[in-house]
Order: C-alpha cells, then structure tokens, then sequence
C-alpha cells in the first residue's frame, strides 16, 4: 500500500460535511478514507464515478395538478403495482428513516 503523504485542503458547507460524516462514522469509514476511495473511482472511471446532470423531472406536488393530470399520475402508479415496480412499506420506511436520519425509537 502507498504511504499517504499528500494533503489536501478544501473548502466545503459545514452542514454538508457534518452529514456526510456523520454516515460515514455509521459505516466505520473515516473521511480520509472516503476520499481516497473516491480519488481511487475518478481514476477508475476516468472521470466522476457517477451521473452528474439536473434530473428530467421532479417530484409531483399534487396540489399543482388538474384532475385530469391527477388521475393520469394515479393510473401511472396502478401500473407500476401490476408489474411489480413496487417496495415493501418496510423499505419505504427504512429510507425515509435514513434519508432524514429519524431514529425508530422517536416515532411515537
């Protein structure tokens, strides 16, 4: 294994670096070591490790929809339950609780 004898100083939003560190403390990875990693994937890939681009939508607020459009984006989701492109509630739940970081045992 190569010696780490390179720094690197960065400047990074406070709230961003401490979620992100607070994960990377749950999956036993120091900060160093995530950064390395990520170095280790630009290598790899020959670029970013990951898609970077602005999403082709975004998440529908049903208080904007006409009932027509409403009724279109619930027969979207009944056709996604017949082909099985569904999660289980647990799943669901599990994400959101990661997601906002909500503990089990503060659900009431």
């Amino acid at each position: 294994m190569a010696t780490k004898s390179a720094d690197l100083y960065v400047r990074i939003e406070p709230d961003v670096k401490e979620q992100a560190e607070n994960i990377l403390s749950a999956l036993g990875i120091p900060a160093s070591n995530a950064i390395n990693m990520f170095y280790k994937q630009i290598i790899l890939h020959g670029g970013l490790p990951f898609e970077v681009k602005i999403p082709d939508s975004k998440p529908v607020d049903i208080n904007d929809l006409t009932e027509a459009e409403l009724n279109e984006e619930l027969e979207k989701g009944y056709r996604d339950m017949l082909e099985g492109k569904t999660k289980s509630v647990e799943k669901v739940f599990a994400d959101i609780y990661r997601t906002y970081d909500i503990s089990i045992n503060n659900i009431r």
